[in-house]
């Protein structure tokens, strides 16, 4: 068959058309080892008795600055932490602003919540009756951590390529929710009946060549498979190894979803966090197999400060008697308190959040990051009520300051409706959230989503 020049000539006009879309973006990703080189005291239980005593695998912070044609540009970093405080989020993303030109609105953190990482802190949030060698290696470690992540980004900006970014998904089924109603109240353990959510999120991430580059991924899990004394990225780091290794030269990120009352069963051994790992990764394959959601321009970060409240604080003779309580964190917290009351003249009756949102063209995919340790009921219901379009709801994110209970969960009570508040050294909480909290929270997506 003879191809005249006019059809010639049409067919590269197409394809020239279909490559310009793919590669409508500039991307680049960047990566580095944090694992503290040191032994230090690990975050994330509060009964351990001693530092660190070995590494079973690297801990890692990772970067993936997108760039649209018309020259909006964002970061993402997710973190094999448990936590990240706003202090320590707010320097990093202003240094970013001020070397990369990329709005500190703009600069997302995102922490998977291992429980076999280091404790971080920055200077600001030093709580004077912890151990001070243990807060000297926290703000050391939390003070070198904000320099690899503004190096990072600085690498990522120049590995960037022309890109195209699709986005996809899946489901794994090993998270469970961990609130179960018993006649005293909920406790932690697995609840086959709670709410899950249990969607995988995925960004596909490709050059002009079509090689695969980066990809980002999201589960709604604690990173809570294991708790031993040795630094590793539990589930999410063997799901970031795997991907990496079936798929070379790209970068694996794991963003973590609204997670706080998830845990992964079962639990407790290496041997399952490596198994949690290989089944969240082969989901993660099974999405890059499914119809793709092409994302395009222009992209539009926008970040809100939230005011939530507590309840009614505890009055001083309230927080005396807590003294005598055979919980000794709970004998801690009335102290700090009591501290604070006698030094400040009055307890926080609220605190200021960040919620934060990117828009990847108008109805196109929204990625909604949420602060602290949110529960599934957030997830579950952004999706719903943002039903015609794409949407990625990621917890943990810019500012793990508390538990964020839903109204459910904040009226069901329990360990993430207020009792784990005595254990957040970071924030000093004088006790449970208001009423109105998940409102306060989701009104703000709204707000920012609407146009």
């Amino acid at each position: 068959m003879r191809w005249s020049p006019l059809i010639v000539a049409v067919l590269l006009m197409v394809c020239s058309a279909e490559l310009l879309a793919e590669s409508s973006w500039r991307v680049g990703s960047d990566f580095a080892v944090i694992t503290p080189e040191k032994s230090m005291w690990m975050a994330g239980y509060a009964a351990r008795t001693k530092p660190s005593e070995g590494v079973a695998s690297n801990l890692y912070a990772k970067a993936v600055v997108l760039e649209d044609r018309q020259g909006n540009r964002a970061a993402i970093v997710t973190l094999d932490l448990i936590s990240v405080q706003r202090q320590l989020r707010d320097r990093v993303a202003k240094q970013i602003e001020e070397r990369y030109q990329i709005p500190a609105d703009a600069v997302m953190l995102n922490c998977s919540h291992t429980h076999c990482g280091p404790v971080v802190r920055s200077p600001e949030t030093v709580i004077t009756d912890v151990d001070p060698e243990k807060v000297r290696q926290a703000v050391e470690y939390g003070q070198k951590l904000e320099r690899v992540i503004v190096e990072l980004i600085g690498g990522a900006i120049e590995k960037a390529v022309p890109s195209g970014i699709s986005f996809h998904r899946a489901r794994a089924a090993f998270a469970m929710n961990r609130r179960l109603p018993t006649e005293s109240g909920f406790r932690n353990s697995p609840n086959p009946d709670g709410p899950v959510d249990h969607d995988v999120p995925v960004l596909k991430i490709t050059n002009s060549e079509g090689q695969l580059t980066t990809i980002l991924f999201g589960y709604a899990c604690h990173n809570t498979t294991l708790s031993f004394y040795e630094f590793c990225g539990d589930y999410a780091g063997f799901a970031q190894t795997e991907l990496e290794r079936a798929h070379p030269g790209a970068v694996a990120m794991f963003v973590m979803g609204c997670g706080g009352d998830q845990n992964p069963y079962p639990r407790r051994t290496l041997d399952l966090a490596m198994t949690h790992g290989k089944t969240l990764a082969t989901a993660v394959e099974a999405a890059l197999e499914t119809p793709a959601i092409s994302i395009n321009g222009p992209l539009d970060a926008e970040m809100r400060h939230v005011e939530v409240t507590y309840a009614d604080p505890p009055k001083r003779e309230e927080l005396e008697s807590r003294l005598q309580s055979g919980n000794k964190y709970e004998q801690q917290h009335a102290q700090r308190l009591l501290h604070q009351l006698d030094t400040e003249g009055h307890l926080r009756s609220s605190y200021s959040t960040l919620v934060q949102t990117f828009s990847f063209g108008k109805n196109g995919l929204a990625l909604i990051a949420l602060p602290g340790e949110t529960v599934v009921d957030y997830s579950l219901r952004l999706k719903q009520e943002f039903s015609h379009r794409p949407v990625w709801v990621a917890g943990y994110s810019n500012d793990v300051f508390a538990y964020v209970p839903s109204e459910r969960v904040l009226a069901e009570g329990g360990y993430e409706g207020g009792g784990a508040l005595i254990y957040f050294t970071a924030v000093l909480h004088p006790g449970p959230f208001a009423p109105g909290i998940e409102k306060a929270i989701v009104d703000s997506v709204h707000e920012s989503l609407k146009h």
